[in-house]
């Protein structure tokens, strides 16, 4: 028994994991949480990516993925270098404590 899985499915669960994202980074005030939900979105976009190469028979698609994926990796390393020197700064993750770009 094989399971056919098509376009739609693929670019519906992408949708749904990209809002999930959107609403994390609107709703949450930690640092890191917001981080990952970002990831979470380069995520489904990388699915959507996928999904079309694959349909297309195109391999353009998967060679963004990897392109998207080395940005990630680069936004994660520099992310998480800001947010530990700021916390070592403030003693705080929270997105509404940090004001060091206030005057």
């Amino acid at each position: 028994m094989t399971i056919s899985l098509d376009l739609h499915m693929y670019l519906g669960l992408s949708a749904m994991l990209f809002c999930i994202g959107v609403a994390g980074v609107l709703t949450r005030r930690n640092v890191i949480v917001v981080f990952m939900c970002i990831e979470l979105m380069l995520n489904s976009v990388n699915l959507s990516l996928a999904a079309f190469s694959s349909q297309l028979g195109d391999p353009t698609g998967q060679v963004l993925v990897f392109l998207v994926m080395a940005v990630a990796a680069a936004e994660a390393a520099v992310g998480l270098a800001i947010v530990i020197a700021l916390f070592r700064n403030k003693q705080t993750v929270n997105i509404n404590d940090i004001n060091i770009l206030k005057w």
